[in-house]
C-alpha cells in the first residue's frame, strides 16, 4: 500500500464524494420535465431521485478510480 490506511480512507472519501457530485444528474428528471408540478416545491426538484442506485454507481466507480490512482502511485515509488 502507497499510502497510510488512514490518508488512503480519506482520499477514497474525497474521490466518493467527487465522483457523487458528477453522477447525481444522470437519468434524474425534474419536475418541470414531466410536467407534474407540486404547488410549493421548486420546479427542478427530482421526481424519483434513486438515491440508492447513485450511491451504489459513485461506489463502483469511485473503487475504479482509487483502485487505478493507487496502482499509478505504486508504480511511481
Amino acid at each position: 500500500m502507497p499510502l497510510p490506511i488512514p490518508l488512503a480512507v480519506a482520499l477514497f472519501v474525497t474521490i466518493w464524494f467527487v465522483v457523487l457530485l458528477a453522477v447525481l444528474p444522470f437519468g434524474a428528471r425534474s419536475q418541470h420535465e414531466v410536467g407534474d408540478c407540486v404547488p410549493g416545491t421548486d420546479p427542478g426538484a427530482p421526481i424519483e431521485p434513486r438515491l440508492l442506485r447513485t450511491a451504489l454507481w459513485t461506489t463502483l466507480v469511485s473503487l475504479i478510480v482509487f483502485g487505478l490512482s493507487m496502482g499509478l502511485m505504486s508504480l511511481v515509488k
